[in-house]
């Protein structure tokens, strides 16, 4: 069994690199889609106001591009330095999507960013336009194959263990690309990733109004930061509902702790508005309650329960004794491939072979495990509860903060009142609330899932790479290192191309024919 040391700096490591590549990952999703839409406001009007906005912003996506695509690569390599059992494991599933990633999104994006940022005065509008909304798109594609991937590691389907190869074998392609959890984390992520980019243009937008230059430019982009943002916030929340009723069906454990909820209430369950979970006494102090809401959210219904924290190690303690016949199974097929009755036994247990694996942080032989340490395998299926509590009420508290600012700012814009300076400092001081909230989210789906790194299939413990402490410690210096000089980079290539504003461009050419820029032309004669 791989050192707890090693297995809890790998997770510091690799949560690190993800969170710090989740800066830029959001900003590119939602900046690409507002560049597509200012884009064709400029091509359908010819009013190079909006070609100047799309160039100015275009540039800072750029920025954000580039340093996305080096955090995003270096990310992969540690599942094969770090985490080497789980790529062998599971790597006929989880190589799928990455793979398809790279065919149908990536090389997609890459190309057509070049396109985009050196095809102003080379391609016709329409094309040029075409180029953008293929950006926007491979940016999305990109999302969505990374989160059907991540969705498999948070449900498992599609799949089978293979107790001759001893590893995870893919059995359907189309089970795992329509995976509900997949589904819901992708269109959540999405539009997460719009609110981010709307605030980026809003609040830079509203610096610029505070300082009163660019004001043109200025007005316009913040009132199509107001609209796309106050449209994301809305189906960002929705969809989170949907996100939430999915975790309720296939994962509640996570759900229990998110809500600290210890026992099992009669329905619909009430939300923890606010309380102090005490993981180590099972109770939840102070806690202020909604009632109904958590039962909604999660089952759709009056009638149905949730189930508490105890209720389901209740249950997962039954698990681990299926997975210890299960293992016990599977030793004897090992043994003799021919064994039919072992093969037998092993399929009618097979779903709960993982629970059976966590035994192994207590003993080398899961079938030898003692009635301890059974419980306190089943009581390592309860995540973290109170960091779980905490950062999923402050990506709701972010949220509904999102709904109110930019309903603010959309009203504003639309009765063309830009002298609110109470609502552009809010705007503006609120920048970095999009990151914080994505940050949140993905702490809650990751850390929500342990112990395991594909639920109820692989014990997190076992996943990672036989290497010493001293060697992870090295590398997550190197990337501390390395991304902290990437993002002074960022910050200050985004800082200085921000306060420069946008510049005039020239004119496209006649020979063009862009019925647009021959009236702008013949506007200016």
């Amino acid at each position: 069994m791989t050192d707890l040391d090693v297995v809890a700096l790998s997770r510091l490591q690799f949560a690190l690199t993800a969170l710090y590549h989740f800066l830029f990952v959001p900003l590119t999703l939602g900046l690409s889609w507002l560049l597509a839409v200012m884009e064709s406001i400029w091509v359908m009007t010819g009013r190079e106001v909006w070609r100047d906005m799309t160039r100015f912003w275009g540039k800072l996506f750029g920025i954000n591009f580039a340093m996305g695509v080096a955090t995003g690569i270096t990310m992969e390599f540690q599942f094969g330095t770090n985490w080497a059992y789980y790529s062998h494991f599971v790597g006929d599933i989880f190589g799928a999507p990455l793979a398809l990633e790279g065919l149908t999104a990536f090389f997609l994006e890459s190309t057509f960013v070049g396109l985009f940022f050196f095809g102003w005065n080379k391609l016709r509008p329409v094309t040029h336009l075409a180029v953008t909304w293929a950006v926007a798109l491979g940016s999305s594609l990109s999302a969505l194959w990374i989160l059907i991937a991540n969705g498999w590691m948070q449900y498992p389907v599609g799949a089978a263990f293979n107790p001759v190869t001893m590893r995870m074998e893919l059995t359907d392609l189309a089970e795992v690309i329509f995976n509900p959890v997949a589904q819901a984390k992708f269109v959540h992520t999405v539009s997460a990733g719009y609110v981010t980019g709307a605030m980026f243009v809003l609040s830079i937008s509203a610096w610029f109004l505070l300082k009163g230059r660019h004001v043109g430019f200025a007005k316009r982009s913040f009132a199509v930061a107001s609209a796309f943002g106050m449209a994301a916030a809305l189906s960002s929340v929705v969809l989170g509902d949907e996100s939430g009723y999915v975790a309720g069906e296939n994962q509640r454990m996570k759900i229990a702790a998110v809500e600290a909820m210890w026992e099992t209430e009669p329905a619909p369950a009430a939300f923890t508005l606010f309380g102090l979970p005490n993981q180590q006494e099972g109770r939840t102090d102070w806690a202020i309650r909604i009632p109904w809401v958590l039962g909604l959210i999660a089952t759709r219904s009056f009638t149905e329960e949730v189930p508490g924290i105890r209720e389901l190690v209740a249950e997962n303690e039954m698990r681990v004794r299926s997975g210890m016949i299960a293992v016990d199974a599977l030793e004897r097929v090992r043994a003799n491939t021919e064994d039919i009755a072992a093969r037998l036994v092993l399929e009618r247990h097979v779903e709960d072979l993982g629970f059976g694996l966590l035994l192994r942080r207590y003993v080398d032989d899961p079938r030898t495990a003692t009635e301890d340490q059974i419980r306190a395998a089943a009581r390592d299926t309860v995540p973290g509860v109170a960091p779980l509590f905490w950062t999923f009420r402050i990506m709701v508290a972010c949220g509904l903060w999102f709904i109110l600012l930019f309903g603010l700012c959309l009203w504003t814009s639309t009765v063309r009142v830009f002298e609110r300076r109470w609502l552009l400092r809010l705007a503006l001081f609120s920048l970095p609330l999009p990151w914080v909230a994505s940050e949140m989210g993905w702490f809650v789906a990751e850390f929500g899932r342990q112990p395991w790194t594909v639920d109820g299939v692989l014990p997190t413990f076992l996943s990672a790479s036989a290497v010493t402490p001293a060697q992870v410690w090295t590398s997550i210096g190197a990337f501390v290192v390395f991304y902290s000089a990437l993002l002074v980079v960022d910050l200050y290539l985004l800082i200085k191309y921000a306060r420069k504003g946008p510049a005039a461009t020239p004119e496209p050419p006649a020979a063009w024919g862009h019925r647009a820029g021959a009236k702008a032309l013949m506007a200016e004669e």
